[in-house]
């Protein structure tokens, strides 16, 4: 799935339902280099001036490293929501669920739930500023379905929980897959089209009869 890089120039959002930054794909910061780092943060988020929902938007990570992925999303986060200062996921989704994350500039804490968590949820918190939930797409996702699930996360529209859009997009995946195996094996079957050529008779339908 391509990505795109935004700039956002927009104000931070002081709590859930108040500002709701645009809709994109985006990158973390240059490094001081002047290179972004090879793994961009594929994320979607809810676009400003939006109705409160249930999630304010979806991220993609590369893997299930919560101490890897979580510096790169913060970096993104930060400028556009406040500092987050703390975010809480479900321990079924993460291997490892470490105490604190270091991430530029500060430290995250990081809480678990087991029961009282959507298992495809991160909840951030921006102290003093408010809370967001993000749904969590898997690493290992399908780029189709990631990209639905990214924007059907980021749709106000949608009030689904993140667990029903991830039962939703296996629907969608496996219907598709079964359309296009019905498909193949029509067609390997010697399948057409309506109202394509008709198959010829075998044998010469002149053959005169005989005396």
């Amino acid at each position: 799935m391509s990505s795109t890089v935004i700039d956002y120039a927009g104000p931070a959002r002081p709590a859930r339902g108040w500002v709701r930054v645009m809709s994109a794909t985006v990158f973390p910061p240059m490094t001081s280099e002047g290179r972004r780092p090879a793994s961009a943060v594929r994320l979607s988020l809810a676009p400003a001036g939006s109705a409160p929902a249930l999630l304010d938007g979806a991220w993609w990570p590369h893997s299930r490293d919560l101490a890897a992925e979580l510096p790169a999303l913060a970096s993104v986060l930060d400028p556009l929501w406040g500092r987050i200062t703390r975010v809480t996921v479900h321990p079924g989704e993460w291997p490892i669920v470490p105490r604190k994350v270091p991430v530029t500039g500060h430290v995250v804490k990081v809480g678990w739930f087991r029961f009282e968590q959507d298992p495809h949820e991160l909840l951030l918190l921006s102290y003093h500023l408010g809370r967001w939930n993000l749904l969590v797409i898997p690493p290992e996702t399908s780029p189709a379905a990631a990209a639905w699930l990214l924007a059907a996360a980021g749709d106000p529209r949608r009030t689904a929980t993140a667990s029903r859009l991830m039962a939703d997009a296996a629907h969608l995946t496996a219907t598709a897959e079964a359309d296009g195996a019905g498909e193949a094996a029509w067609e390997s079957e010697g399948g057409q089209e309506t109202g394509g050529p008709a198959v010829p008779p075998r044998g010469d339908g002149n053959r005169p009869e005989r005396v």
